[in-house]
């Protein structure tokens, strides 16, 4: 059988084994240390001098901080896409409160400003102003800042900003992570670059970036003993895994440069009626995380996927909308058919930066004798 293609594998530089290293001669194996500092300012440097990034064990750990620091409770109402993975979703159900799902437009496959502004006058007309709103850029692809951001000061709601997949995208020529009242990230083994595991929050202050350290190392009061006047959490990125991050910042373009010419790869080989990809509105610029394609029904994307399968080629379905999860089934939704329809028809392809040309060339010869 031929070798495993996967989706989005890990892939390393080369020089993350020297951050490692320094950390265990020097013993900074502890969740703190210059690696962790390092890699934050590196984030830093790359988002905008005007950002704060505290790194955290995952992009899900930031959502939920940014939940707590925006105050949000039990009983509250959060407004989410729909269009994405559960983990832009969980931290809400964590503070007690409930997810409220909006469903996406056609032109970046993100959430749909019509269908949110619906939903805003909804809630607020049955009593229950939302406390925030979570938007994110799937796949890479920016979800449309001006319009989202014009909501959030009409109607004085906050945005966390979920670019958890879009790390290396821009909008308007400003890198996403920016826009929001909060961002996230997340640097999961299969993201755009990796520290095994792990995310950031990015906030507007430093000030704010204080309260996020203090609260993701249990809320630990400056003293001697061991005092804890509100409750905290077991958040922070360990110095061994920031190190990681060091090495793979230094690469982050490059891999974005990568992932960008696959999307091209494919788009110049698959030239078929049945095949349709998402292409960048004027102003975004996508990292390209993944590439995705829509088929003509149901029956050809699952069909595609499992000859892509028996061929030892990774692909899978778009996400499946968090409307539809049986875990969220009581859950308010404002839909419009969009991501039902992305779901049915949408396949994410081979899209790791360490992808050889002999892999590119399997995959586009299956696809296209799968059309012929």
């Amino acid at each position: 059988m031929n070798s495993k293609i996967w989706l989005s594998s890990p892939h390393m530089s080369g020089k993350e084994q020297h951050f490692i290293n320094d950390a265990f001669a020097t013993n900074w194996v502890a969740p703190l240390g210059p690696n962790v500092i390092g890699f934050e300012e590196s984030l830093e440097k790359y988002l905008s001098e005007y950002c704060h990034v505290a790194a955290l064990s995952s992009g899900t750990a930031a959502i939920h901080l940014a939940l707590v620091l925006l105050n949000v409770k039990l009983g509250d109402e959060v407004l989410c896409q729909s269009n994405t993975f559960a983990a832009s979703a969980n931290p809400i159900v964590y503070q007690g409160a409930t997810p409220i799902f909006v469903d996406s437009e056609n032109d970046t496959w993100n959430i749909c400003p019509v269908t949110l502004e619906a939903a805003i006058k909804d809630r607020i007309n049955k009593g229950k102003k939302p406390k925030a709103i979570i938007a994110v850029h799937l796949y890479g692809m920016p979800f449309k800042v001006d319009e989202i951001h014009d909501l959030s000061k009409i109607y004085e709601i906050p945005v966390i900003e979920d670019s958890a997949e879009s790390l290396g995208s821009s909008f308007n020529g400003r890198k996403c992570g920016t826009f929001g009242d909060f961002a996230i990230l997340s640097f999961n083994g299969n993201k755009i670059i990796t520290t095994s595991g792990g995310g950031a929050l990015v906030t507007k202050t430093e000030t704010l970036k204080e309260k996020v350290v203090f609260l993701s190392t249990q809320a630990r009061e400056q003293s001697p003993a061991y005092v804890h006047s509100e409750i905290g959490y077991n958040y922070r990125m360990s110095n061994i895994v920031a190190g990681i991050g060091r090495g793979q910042m230094t690469v982050l373009d490059e891999f974005v440069a990568k992932r960008r010419s696959n999307f091209e790869f494919y788009k110049e080989h698959l030239t078929h009626d049945a095949i349709r990809f998402l292409e960048e509105p004027q102003g975004s610029f996508s990292n390209r995380w993944l590439t995705c394609i829509l088929t003509d029904s149901f029956e050809i994307r699952e069909e595609l996927r499992l000859l892509l399968q028996a061929e030892n080629i990774e692909s899978r379905p778009l996400w499946k909308p968090m409307h539809q999860q049986p875990v969220f089934k009581d859950a308010p939704k404002y839909l419009n058919g969009v991501s039902d329809e992305l779901f049915e028809k949408g396949l994410c392809l081979p899209s790791g930066s360490n992808l050889t040309d002999n892999e590119r060339n399997r995959i586009i010869n299956c696809i296209n004798e799968f059309f012929c």
